[in-house]
């Protein structure tokens, strides 16, 4: 490795028209989710230094209660619990170091953040080849990934191979409706994960216990996850695939156990178009949410929801070293039939301009 720094950088823009259409108050917004991240890396001592630092400006590009989402839940914003919105991105999405130290066949790793993520489940959805030409968090995003941008984490693991062991203290909240701060770092809850790559392939099996991740229902939740990605080709042409569930189980007192289960994946058609997928089935809190006293029991209802996501992306040969598309995907969903009332026939849509560069970094756990 070079004696000096080296730096590399990525980022993910969209803009564009998103449409949820439903039988009762279809909502539409104009908005932008988008990230920046950079990293460098330095020799110190006999290991290497990686520094990473990643925001995003959703704060002022998502307006209103948050980007309109079709059965998306988790956190609140504008002291509201969320029902069908994804909330916008803290300002400061990542700032942390990561040290690796070779001894022998073994790696030595350890690492801090300010924000970042715990060593629990796959790579977050906004970085996973799979999915980010997909401008719609996951539904499954708050079993899989959403400790991604968690204030206050420590990380200690052992890398053999092709197979890593870690595990990590973080704070176990959800970040608070204000996206411009940065909450007080405390190390309430832990994790641990093992990762094992080869090649093209990838395989993570995680677990850890949240203290009392969101605010308005203050329980405690255990939460595992497994995923299995491909970052390779087919027939020549670049494909990105990832199958994952998550599991959260819930100290409520009674009914806490729910899962959510996802497949997505990306296929490069030519060098000018994309086409990508999701799909997901998650057991789904739609009503009843509030602010609940700590110590509090009470049956939870869960709804199992399945969503279908089909998209296109074509590029525009504008800019060198640069990635400027045009796309547009569509959202089907199935629900029991207590949803039908309120949410039967619904359909999401999206048509967006999308910003990437060329190449990028690679993202890692």
């Amino acid at each position: 490795m070079p004696a000096g720094w080296t730096w590399s950088a990525d980022a993910n823009l969209f803009f564009g028209f998103n449409a949820q259409v439903r039988k009762l108050t279809p909502f539409q917004a104009w908005e932008s989710q988008n990230w920046w991240m950079l990293a460098g890396e330095h020799a110190v001592g006999r290991g290497r230094l990686t520094l990473v630092g990643m925001a995003s400006l959703e704060p002022f590009t998502i307006a209103g209660q948050g980007s309109p989402q079709l059965f998306q839940t988790g956190e609140i914003y504008k002291q509201i619990p969320i029902v069908n919105f994804q909330h916008p991105h803290d300002l400061l999405m990542g700032l942390g170091g990561t040290y690796r130290l070779p001894a022998g066949r073994v790696v030595l790793i350890a690492g801090a953040d300010l924000v970042g993520n715990p060593t629990l489940g796959p790579v977050p959805f906004m970085h996973r080849e799979s999915g980010r030409d997909d401008p719609e968090a996951p539904l499954t995003h708050h079993w899989l990934d959403s400790t991604h941008a968690t204030p206050g984490v420590v990380r200690a693991g052992v890398a053999i191979g092709g197979i890593t062991l870690e595990a990590s203290g973080f704070r176990g909240a959800e970040p608070d409706d204000n996206h411009l701060n940065i909450e007080r770092p405390r190390i309430d809850s832990w994790a641990a994960r093992a990762n094992w790559a080869r090649g093209p392939w990838s395989a993570q099996f995680s677990g850890g216990h949240l203290k009392q991740p969101e605010s308005f229902e203050p329980y405690d939740v255990t939460r595992w996850t497994a995923s299995l990605s491909y970052d390779g080709t087919a027939a020549s042409r670049p494909l990105a695939v990832t199958a994952a569930w998550g599991g959260n189980r819930e100290f409520n007192g009674f009914n806490g156990n729910n899962d959510g289960y996802l497949a997505e994946g990306r296929l490069r058609l030519t060098d000018m178009s994309t086409l990508y997928t999701r799909a997901e089935g998650v057991d789904k809190e739609l009503f009843g949410l509030g602010f609940h006293p700590r110590g509090l029991s009470h049956r939870h209802t869960y709804y199992r929801v399945y969503a279908l996501t089909a998209g296109y992306i074509r590029d525009l040969p504008l800019v060198k070293r640069t990635r400027i598309g045009i796309g547009a995907d569509i959202t089907g969903y199935r629900m029991p039939d207590d949803l039908a009332v309120i949410y039967g026939g619904s359909m999401s849509y999206h048509v967006f301009l999308r910003w990437r560069p060329e190449g990028g970094k690679k993202h890692e756990m």
